[in-house]
């Protein structure tokens, strides 16, 4: 008797120590699943995306002058995206920086250097395609129409999209709202997917693209050195947060340079490629004279850094001096160029972020 109670005994031990052993794989496997789930909420919610950012420059339009004045047109498509870890867009935003510069017969500069030159997003139904367009939308609505066509597809996708001969597209969801040609879109696209780096955007972050112009180095010809008609674009994508902070930002620049004679005929290539600084790296020629020994995509990469965590109005607050160059400490070992133009089209990136 003493031995089948005792037997019972051990039966009813190792029993309750199995079910024990087998409950603690059970709560074990719930941890790890529960880990691995938030280790994949974290890398989306806080870096799951990659921002990029292109810019396709053509001076091709320009024309010398003769009877009429001579023009320095610069034409530049630039594209935000937001990829996620396969390569499908999450967001998109198109922009455009047409610059139009005149000079005279006699090698002098007809345009205002200090007038505001606003990109083609900016000027919506002023830039006037609305009228001549057969479906009756502006640039701006062709071109937003498109990036949003975009989203949730691959770049070889994008690039799959049917156009005619023209390069207007000839998909029936896109004919009845882009009408104008989309090759620099499709070629934009591409280009900043590629250029897309995981900066520190989450998934669901918004995108801002900031575009600003200026003609202010553009100068006369003269007998000893040749006229200068100069659009100087700077952009920045950015992404923000649920609380409207910068995640994720990205700038870069493009000069756009036209010479022209005291006859006022052009004497650059008109067909030369013209690479944004980021592109020339290296080869725009910073460093050397640069007093902590940086390249200006080093700098505007610092700044961009900088930006990060702040909001568009902790942004336009970053301490400058009279000159326009950084006065934060923080800054000033990393960043000596003028960082009031940073500042400018970061803020416009961060008010267009929706």
């Amino acid at each position: 008797m003493k031995k089948t109670a005792a037997l019972l005994l051990c039966v009813t031990l190792a029993a309750g120590a199995l079910t024990a052993c087998g409950g603690n794989k059970t709560e074990t496997a719930k941890t790890e699943d529960k880990k691995t789930q938030d280790t994949k909420e974290e890398t989306t919610d806080e870096g799951g995306a990659k921002t990029g950012l292109s810019v396709i420059t053509s001076l091709a339009k320009s024309t010398p002058a003769s009877e009429e004045d001579g023009l320095a047109q610069t034409d530049s498509t630039v594209v935000a995206v937001l990829v996620d870890a396969d390569g499908k867009i999450l967001d998109c935003k198109i922009d455009a920086a047409q610059t139009q510069i005149s000079f005279s017969k006699e090698g002098k500069l007809v345009s205002d250097t200090a007038a505001e030159f606003k990109s083609k997003q900016e000027l919506g139904a002023d830039y006037g395609l609305g009228k001549a367009s057969s479906i009756k939308k502006e640039w701006n609505e062709q071109a937003d129409a498109f990036a949003e066509y975009a989203v949730g597809k691959t770049v070889d996708e994008v690039k799959g999209i049917a156009v005619s001969e023209e390069g207007v597209p000839t998909d029936e969801d896109l004919t009845s709202s882009v009408t104008i040609h989309v090759g620099d879109f499709v070629s934009g696209i591409e280009k900043a997917a590629a250029n897309a780096k995981a900066l520190g955007a989450g998934s669901s972050d918004k995108l801002g693209l900031g575009v600003t112009t200026q003609i202010a180095n553009s100068k006369d010809a003269t007998a000893d050195e040749e006229g200068l008609a100069e659009a100087y674009s700077m952009y920045s994508a950015i992404t923000t947060d649920a609380d409207g902070k910068i995640t994720s930002c990205y700038i870069d620049a493009s000069q756009g340079d036209v010479n022209f004679d005291t006859k006022g005929a052009i004497t650059s290539d008109l067909k030369a490629e013209v690479k944004a600084k980021q592109e020339l790296g290296n080869d725009y020629g910073m460093k050397k004279a640069s007093s902590i020994g940086k390249e200006w995509f080093e700098q505007a990469d610092a700044f961009a850094e900088y930006a990060k965590g702040k909001t568009a109005s902790e942004v336009g607050g970053i301490a400058v001096n009279d000159e326009g160059l950084a006065s934060d400490e923080d800054l000033i070992s990393s960043v000596t160029v003028h960082v009031s133009p940073f500042i400018s089209v970061v803020e416009k990136a961060a008010e267009n972020a929706k």
